[in-house]
């Protein structure tokens, strides 16, 4: 149809401003249903909760910027006014947050407050309120956080400097002059929350987005590929997909969203980039995503480019695998969502899980230990955000067609009674009877009434908390394999991932370790394939390359 009187969506053009058919909405209305089955929606009283806990770290934020003034000499009533505000971002201000998401949170301060105070100080405060927990500080990472849990809900809080020298009430983010004098990860953190409220800006719908962006995040986390670390899509990558969607279908309804989305993405001609807008020019000399200058830029497989000043890619992550995977999947939900279409499927047929273990024959096996549960955390979450690197390195090997990694980490607590028993559980086994899913709400005291134990051996025994990553392991057909080499080889990438987790500051080979096996299908823990048959592994078989103390 003729376009040149029809609103375009900055970047986009719409492919169709019809309307939804009532049998649109009646497929629209059902999906609604199903996902209110999965639990995806909050009640009342625990939104009421989420904006109690708001509202606290927003007085604790006030305390902080109030602290860091008077040490650094100022008056008292100057102090007060320095002021702070607390944004909200990601899945939570985008509105498809559900009852146990996090809360993404940036704390933006004045010129005198620095990252380092944030670190320091903010982290001490946190430290001492009773009804935080799980507090861990991730100053080095790409976009600096802390984590945490406050009253029970999770929430990642970042951090930015404003050469300001105090912060209105009034402070609007969509200003480009305030990322003066900002360093890059300032930069990087303010722009989450500048990035989520330009989404919502940039949609036709804002209801329509919403309930398609709760169908595809489910989708997505059922499928396993929701999960930015590890070389799939993150929140704001799926939240933009969708939104392109909406802008190239803004009159439809939710379902046809849906369906929509799946087609388009499965035919989308990659790398060509996803924009939600013309790349915006502005005055703060800072790089911007530009594959015709820069060579990284050009290597992005998935490049979905942010809808706001300076904008980058938010799929950097995504590898030659992780991009295979995605594809295959998008094809497969393209037919799925036909058939729901066609009234001969129902909704929940799209969103049934992946059978993650029992897709491949061979397994990477990554278990990372610690002797304490705040190390576990901080240790746990620093080899998680290198198992990509090792995903690029297992690409490299002939016999391979793709390495598929969990999204999860498999949280354990094993309580032993030796030297051995820890060197048994640091490569990736568990003691019957002795061997938990990690629980935060049980103490070693609940810990203990499960097992039976001797009071020697209770006084004797010893924790050991482990977080086990998967990476499932496709070899090649031998008509794809040029050398007919079936041989897979891994003792160079492991030897290199070691290295990469071994060079960490925070690394104490005392209390922590860490063990890659290469493990058949056959020998996966019993409870990760539903089966009713007793582990067995047998330690002489596997091939492991270690780094911790558990030696005898």
């Amino acid at each position: 149809m003729p376009q040149s009187n029809v609103k375009q969506w900055d970047a986009t053009t719409p492919v169709s401003l019809d309307g939804p058919s009532d049998y649109e909405l009646k497929l629209t209305d059902d999906l609604g249903k199903t996902l209110i089955e999965y639990d995806l929606f909050e009640t009342a009283n625990e939104s009421s909760k989420r904006s109690q806990v708001l509202k606290k770290l927003d007085e604790v934020a006030k305390e902080f910027v109030y602290k860091v003034s008077r040490l650094q000499g100022m008056p008292e009533e100057e102090a007060k006014g320095a002021g702070v505000k607390i944004f909200t971002f990601g899945s939570y201000q985008l509105g498809v947050h559900g009852a146990d998401a996090d809360i993404d949170t940036l704390c933006v301060f004045p010129q005198h407050v620095t990252r380092d105070h944030f670190f320091t100080i903010m982290y001490d405060m946190l430290n001492h309120i009773p009804e935080v927990s799980e507090l861990t500080a991730v100053a080095e990472a790409y976009v600096p956080v802390i984590k945490m849990h406050f009253e029970g809900i999770p929430i990642d809080f970042v951090c930015a400097r404003l050469c300001l020298p105090s912060i209105p009430k009034d402070l609007d983010l969509s200003d480009n002059q305030l990322l003066i004098g900002m360093d890059e990860k300032c930069i990087r953190s303010v722009n989450g929350a500048r990035v989520t409220n330009e989404i919502l800006r940039l949609v036709p719908s804002v209801p329509t987005f919403r309930e398609a962006l709760r169908a595809i995040k489910l989708w997505a986390k059922q499928r396993s590929i929701y999960s930015n670390i590890m070389g799939f899509l993150g929140g704001v990558a799926w939240a933009m997909l969708v939104a392109k969607v909406c802008q190239m279908y803004p009159k439809t309804c939710a379902s046809v969203i849906v369906a929509r989305f799946f087609h388009i993405m499965a035919d989308w001609k990659w790398p060509q980039p996803v924009f939600l807008k013309p790349m915006e020019e502005g005055s703060v000399p800072t790089r911007q995503w530009n594959p015709d200058v820069y060579p990284a830029d050009r290597a992005h497989r998935m490049p979905i480019i942010t809808p706001v000043f300076p904008s980058m890619c938010a799929t950097h992550n995504v590898t030659d695998s992780t991009k295979k995977i995605m594809m295959n999947e998008f094809l497969r939900a393209s037919q799925i969502v036909d058939d729901i279409m066609s009234g001969v499927r129902p909704w929940r047929d799209l969103f049934q899980p992946i059978d993650f273990f029992c897709m491949y024959n061979h397994y990477l096996q990554i278990t990372a230990s610690s002797k304490s549960h705040k190390t576990q955390l901080q240790w746990a979450g620093l080899i998680e955000s290198k198992i990509r690197q090792l995903v690029l390195q297992l690409e490299l090997l002939e016999p391979l067609e793709l390495a598929h990694s969990f999204m999860h980490g498999i949280e354990k607590v094993h309580y032993c009674l030796s030297n051995e028993e820890q060197w048994y559980i640091a490569h990736g086994h568990s003691i019957d009877g002795r061997s938990f899913p990690m629980d935060n709400t049980l103490t070693r005291k609940d810990y203990v009434r499960k097992m039976k134990l001797t009071i020697e051996q209770e006084r004797s025994m010893t924790p050991l908390y482990t977080t086990t990553f998967y990476v499932g392991l496709k070899f090649k057909s031998v008509k794809d394999s040029p050398t007919n080499n079936r041989k897979l080889d891994l003792v160079w990438p492991k030897r290199e991932f070691l290295k990469m987790a071994k060079v960490w500051d925070k690394f104490n080979p005392d209390t922590m370790g860490i063990a890659l096996r290469h493990i058949k299908s056959s020998t996966l823990p019993s409870e990760l394939k539903g089966a009713l048959k007793q582990e067995y592994i047998k330690v002489s078989h596997c091939m492991i390359l270690q780094m911790h103390p558990y030696n005898t």
